[in-house]
């Protein structure tokens, strides 16, 4: 069924999922009211990439070894929001008091640091955590929104997998 449709129609596909996936998030924080956390930002980032890298194979339609190099991109983008998922999953299955400390939000060291050490320092906050993203918002079906987000992006890594190896390049006419 998926070898019918191109690998650029499949990459559209997959980046409209990103867009709605986006969407719901900003659902959650302004219409609901979630704060999101700096996991859930890095999460968020790694989605609006997958989206982007994506948007723009389906704009660009690669043939051959084109689409690889694309679904390689996405792949990156979603493994690496699959780990920071699996992290704060993870978190948030530690005992109350083992959580690690809430620190200084990654605005506030934006803020009131040089920008390479607040780089540095917003990338180990969000590497580590903190107990902010320890923090359960919701649940659904018993599963947390990060473990959510994190069967997400394996069945996008999947998708886009399948998308390139299932999909033959269409030959040019002329």
């Amino acid at each position: 069924m998926i070898a019918r449709f191109s690998f650029r129609q499949l990459a559209g596909l997959a980046a409209i999922g990103c867009a709605l996936g986006l969407a719901f998030a900003l659902y959650l924080q302004k219409g609901i009211g979630y704060t999101p956390c700096a996991m859930c930002i890095f999460q968020r980032i790694a989605l609006l990439t997958a989206g982007l890298i994506l948007l723009i194979a389906a704009l660009h339609g690669p043939q051959r070894g084109g689409r690889w190099v694309y679904t390689g991109l996405a792949l990156l983008a979603a493994v690496a929001g699959a780990g920071v998922a699996a992290r704060q999953v993870w978190l948030q299955s530690l005992p109350p008091g083992d959580a690690p400390a809430c620190g200084p939000t990654p605005g506030y060291l934006w803020n009131m640091l040089p920008k390479g050490e607040a780089l540095q320092r917003i990338a180990e906050l969000v590497l580590k955590g903190d107990g902010d993203c320890a923090k359960i918002d919701a649940q659904w079906l018993g599963l947390t929104l990060p473990a959510w987000t994190l069967g997400v992006f394996i069945l996008l890594a999947l998708y886009v997998l399948l998308a390139a190896w299932l999909t033959r390049p269409r030959e040019r006419l002329g």
